[in-house]
């Protein structure tokens, strides 16, 4: 799972099945501010806590549609990078703790195709 797009893999007998569940972040490169026409003059300031506090708005949805999306799982696994995953299991810990009981590991994985993926959970999967 990332800041873009969290795949939900499934293993059964073996076999696996994967499932893309879109975040629908927007990620802002706010630009803007300006320097005054007058010497020591003011400046206009970019406002960045509006963009962050969307994106924090969106990024607490995009969890809350992944723990449903987790809901009837037995066992959870969570890969990923940039410490998205922890902040997942921290979200789950306080407002899903019927889904956060059951996650075994948060591990920190780097980008890999949805073959490697689906390969990495089968693997986890069959050592325990």
């Amino acid at each position: 799972m990332d800041r873009k797009q969290a795949y939900l893999v499934t293993v059964e007998e073996g076999q696996t099945q994967m499932q893309t569940l879109e975040s629908g972040l927007e990620f802002y490169n706010p630009k803007g501010g300006s320097r005054s026409k007058t010497r020591w003059g003011p400046q206009q300031v970019v406002h960045d806590s509006k963009y962050t506090e969307r994106e924090n708005h969106q990024l607490r949805t995009y969890f809350d549609n992944l723990a449903k999306a987790l809901k009837a799982a037995d066992a959870i696994v969570l890969y990923g990078p940039a410490g998205t995953n922890a902040h997942f299991k921290k979200r789950l810990d306080k407002f899903h703790p019927g889904i956060a009981c059951r996650v075994r590991d948060v591990l920190t994985a780097d980008s890999m195709t949805e073959a490697q993926v689906q390969a990495l959970v089968r693997d986890y999967f069959e050592d325990t």
